[in-house]
């Protein structure tokens, strides 16, 4: 398809029948006088003076336990940039309308205008008070396309401020599939994380965040190195704000090219074509590589396995191994709304990486691959969803989208984290009973 033929049909999209891509619909009916009582005057004064009488009532009276806000001010979309938050608002319909279709989590595109400084950057502060008053109607808040490092202070304030899930997608999302990539990649090739050396290429929201939850996992800070646009991340720069200074590194390397000598994975969230076969050649044995620059990869998944990479991943739907982060926000979210978490913390996040590992080595039943036969017909007649033995293979070492086993099973690990480190609200007793119902729900 041609950047022409895209875009006619992207844009017929989003305009034809009705402009945009979600709607409000009523979950009651309103169809009598009766009904329309009830709905509203005067029967709905009885929930408003039970919840008056008992605020956490509103969990059983109102749509807050499966409403998400998908919060965003528009100054780092995809690979467009600060484009506003009015040209930000179809991707923030987008992603409700993943929420839905995947986990069936009501969820509402929020644009924040007039929260930004002279310079057109996010003011945190006003996005921070911003988002703290809707507390009261949602049940979580996704927050979205926020730019660095203001979208730092802004998630990390508000998960103090809030008593609800705040989750900066772009900062964990990306962190949690790529680290489960990582972790089957890893027992292709015989390694293990703490004895790996990672180059970083990216500096803002995705390779920080990306780069702490890979420490948290058992990666050690002393084999990092981190590059941005000016080069190596090292200790003698006087450039660096505190996030990137928290990975400056004590090396010699200034350029990545010499920094991706002896490296053992590769972690791209910069620029197109930016690293050549001779840098995946300098590498260690079997090197890892996640080019994961959009649309154009830093180095294109043929080409660097063609240069002795052992597994190679994209960002992109139509190379194998996509590190796609809907494969993590509708069961993270499902998860913790459904045991009343206060918030997502590291083990939760653990534990998604850790499902969607584990099941891309669970062997596939026939029913599965039918339905990733109909989502993926191109790599189901190459053979990718074929035999039945759970052995990683170096094209499928993350699940794909369209798995329906991904949400129910990362869904039923973060319930388990929540409950187990103490924030989560709601007693979930028989897990694989609550798997089942969250794959049924799905289904229905």
């Amino acid at each position: 398809m041609t950047q022409d033929e895209l875009k006619k049909l992207a844009l017929a999209y989003h305009h034809d029948k009705q402009p945009g891509k979600v709607a409000v619909v009523p979950t009651k009916p309103c169809e009598t006088g009766e009904e329309l009582a009830l709905a509203y005057t005067p029967g709905v004064a009885q929930p408003c003076l039970a919840i008056k009488e008992k605020k956490e009532n509103v969990w059983e009276y109102t749509s807050r336990g499966n409403l998400v806000a998908v919060v965003s001010d528009g100054t780092a979309v995809l690979g467009l940039g600060n484009i506003g938050p009015e040209a930000g608002l179809p991707v923030m319909e987008g992603k409700a309308v993943l929420f839905k279709h995947f986990a069936d989590i009501d969820a509402v595109p929020l644009c924040l205008g007039k929260v930004f400084n002279e310079k057109g950057r996010t003011d945190a502060a006003k996005v921070i008070e911003t988002v703290e008053r809707l507390e009261p109607t949602f049940g979580g808040i996704n927050l979205e396309d926020i730019g660095a490092p203001a979208c730092f202070e802004v998630e990390q304030t508000l998960k103090k401020k809030m008593n609800i899930p705040v989750f900066h997608d772009d900062q964990h999302g990306t962190a949690i599939i790529s680290l489960a990539a990582i972790l089957n990649a890893l027992k292709i090739v015989g390694k293990k994380i703490e004895e790996c050396r990672f180059v970083v290429n990216g500096a803002g929201a995705a390779g920080i965040s990306c780069s702490r939850f890979y420490l948290t996992a058992g990666a050690k800070r002393e084999n990092f190195i981190m590059c941005d646009s000016k080069g190596v991340i090292h200790r003698g720069r006087t450039d660096l704000n505190p996030e990137k200074a928290e990975f400056a590194a004590e090396t010699s390397a200034r350029t990545l090219e010499e920094a991706m000598k002896g490296a053992d994975i590769f972690l791209g969230f910069s620029a197109p074509n930016c690293v050549t076969p001779d840098m995946v050649r300098s590498m260690a044995k079997d090197p890892i590589i996640f080019a994961m620059a959009n649309p154009v990869p830093e180095i294109f998944p043929d080409v660097a396995l063609a240069a002795g990479a052992a597994v190679v991943g994209t960002g992109r739907s139509d190379f194998p191994n996509q590190i796609n982060n809907v494969l993590g926000f509708p069961g993270i979210f499902r998860g913790a709304l459904d045991v009343r978490a206060r918030d997502i913390n590291e083990a939760m996040k653990l534990a998604a990486a850790k499902a969607l590992a584990e099941l891309a080595a669970e062997p596939v039943t026939p029913e599965v691959k039918a339905q990733l036969a109909a989502a993926y017909p191109a790599d189901a007649a190459a053979g990718m969803f074929d035999g039945n033995d759970g052995k990683l293979k170096i094209d499928c070492v993350i699940p794909k989208p369209f798995d329906p086993r991904v949400v129910p099973r990362v869904a039923m690990r973060v319930a388990e984290a929540a409950m187990q480190t103490g924030v989560a609200q709601l007693k979930i007793d028989d897990l694989a009973a609550y798997e089942a119902s969250v794959a049924a729900r799905i289904r229905k």
